[in-house]
């Protein structure tokens, strides 16, 4: 068994069943290009600040870029007795370079330097997510623009309440995933904060100069506290937070696709290369992509919540639950992203019943809440209106017909004031124009929002994608 970088202290070697326990290099791998940019920063910084010769910090720097290709290259096998990542790496470039390696930790422990991968590893996510976010939005948008004149009942309680027009709905749905761009993109100066340089806890004896390594690595700024640096996990139960309510607003529309592509609705039906059968129902054709998207919402809130009790008992600093933090992490990352990206597809070849949609919109008295507006620009008070529209409804439940199908001799029983004009008032096109005026504006406010962040997510990839870059890893 191989002795560990800090073994000193020790007289006895580590029980096999701890190392397995408390190893997290099964899972933290997934930090390994920035642990590697991060060291690189860290080893330019030691040489700016005299801690290490040209000669020393050229050594390690292209030993960690070998280390760095060969570990893209599917060419390092990673070992539990190394524990986490950085010792990984760590050991791979003594084996590598010799001697000079053990200098690179000087002025850092694992604390900040884990800190500084989490930061890394979730600012590259949160652009992932904002672009695909803002994908989901641009299909949502191009399905209204596409529905314009689709007009489709509006529900509340789950019953039929007024006609809109589908491209309003898709247009509720942009309107959700914006907030939701705009909750990651108000996180970002959170975010990219770095921690380096706080060390174990209390900073360092040695002058280092942190706002270099921020600058070399685009951060925005650096903690102010040492203890804060190490233990804050803010940013991470923020990026949870507003990935919960992404998949929130994922699962509602997820249910109501389910149920418009039911039989009992038949407003929509997905297309084959999204949907999946029955291994004994033949004639099945099952919505799982979207089900599945409504069940991993679960396990996204379960992710909050485990970080949110992970976090709500532990002193200052670091302490080794922290360590604890990162699975919860890279699922909701990769739960939010797979979702994402199969919903973009799976929307835009979503196939339309316009003609059952249409028939559901003459049913239900639509309408109903019109003529009551109807009658009040006659001067009638609103709610003697509702009292006298409730009750010819409930007369046209009993006949069995629609509103607009009484005679003006039938509603006149009712309100004698009724004249032929009102048939205009019932009539469906009319009511889900009049009701939707703004929707052009509407759609048109939305692309703009959807431009400004799509340009935002660009401007932040780029100055990030630079930095991988400069160090040979993009």
């Amino acid at each position: 068994m191989t002795n560990k970088l800090w073994s000193g202290r020790f007289t006895k070697p580590t029980h096999p069943g701890v190392e397995q326990y408390t190893a997290s290099i099964t899972f933290d791998h997934a930090l390994a290009m920035e642990d590697i940019l991060g060291s690189l920063a860290h080893a330019g910084m030691l040489h700016h600040s005299g801690m290490l010769s040209a000669q020393e910090q050229n050594e390690i720097s292209q030993g960690l870029t070998r280390i760095a290709h060969k570990i893209q290259a599917g060419e390092v096998a990673f070992s539990t007795q190394d524990e986490d990542i950085h010792m990984n790496i760590e050991r791979l470039l003594s084996e590598d370079i010799g001697p000079a390696a053990g200098k690179l930790h000087t002025a850092r422990s694992r604390n900040d330097q884990v800190a500084l991968d989490v930061h890394l590893y979730l600012r590259k996510q949160l652009l992932v997510t904002v672009d695909l976010l803002t994908q989901l939005q641009t299909t949502l948008l191009q399905l209204a623009r596409e529905h314009r004149q689709i007009i489709v009942p509006g529900y509340t309680h789950l019953q039929r309440a007024q006609p809109i027009y589908l491209a309003k709905h898709w247009l509720a749905y942009v309107a959700m995933l914006g907030r939701d761009c705009a909750r990651l993109i108000s996180s970002w100066p959170r975010v990219n904060q770095s921690p380096l340089g706080a060390a174990a806890l209390t900073g360092t004896t040695f002058s280092v100069d942190k706002h270099y390594v921020a600058k070399e690595l685009a951060f925005d700024g650096i903690y102010l506290n040492s203890l804060d640096a190490v233990s804050d996990r803010d940013f991470v139960i923020e990026f949870i937070a507003a990935a919960s309510l992404i998949m929130m607003h994922l699962s509602r529309l997820s249910e109501e696709l389910v149920m418009w592509s039911s039989q009992e609705f038949n407003f929509v039906h997905f297309d084959d290369a999204f949907s999946t059968g029955s291994s004994i129902m033949p004639q099945k054709k099952n919505p799982d992509v979207v089900e599945l998207g409504r069940g991993k919402t679960a396990r996204v809130y379960g992710a909050l919540m485990a970080m949110l009790t992970l976090l709500k008992g532990l002193p200052l600093a670091y302490n080794k639950d922290l360590q604890e933090d990162k699975e919860p992490l890279f699922d909701v990352v990769n739960t939010v992203q797979q979702t994402l990206s199969i919903y973009i597809p799976a929307l835009s070849t979503l196939h339309i019943n316009v003609d059952v949609m249409r028939q559901a919109v003459q049913e239900g008295y639509l309408n109903a809440t019109a003529l009551a507006e109807y009658l009040v620009k006659k001067g009638v008070p609103f709610r003697k209106a509702h009292e006298v529209v409730g009750k010819m409804v409930a007369h046209c439940v009993q006949k069995q017909c629609r509103l607009e199908e009484l005679t003006l001799a039938e509603m006149q029983a009712f309100f004698p004031e009724f004249t032929k004009e009102v048939y205009a008032a019932l009539d469906l096109d009319g009511i889900a124009t009049a009701c939707n005026q703004e929707l052009d504006k509407e759609l048109l406010m939305l692309e703009r929002e959807v431009k400004a962040n799509q340009g935002w997510m660009a401007e932040k990839q780029a100055v990030v994608s630079k930095v991988y870059v400069k160090y040979g890893l993009g």
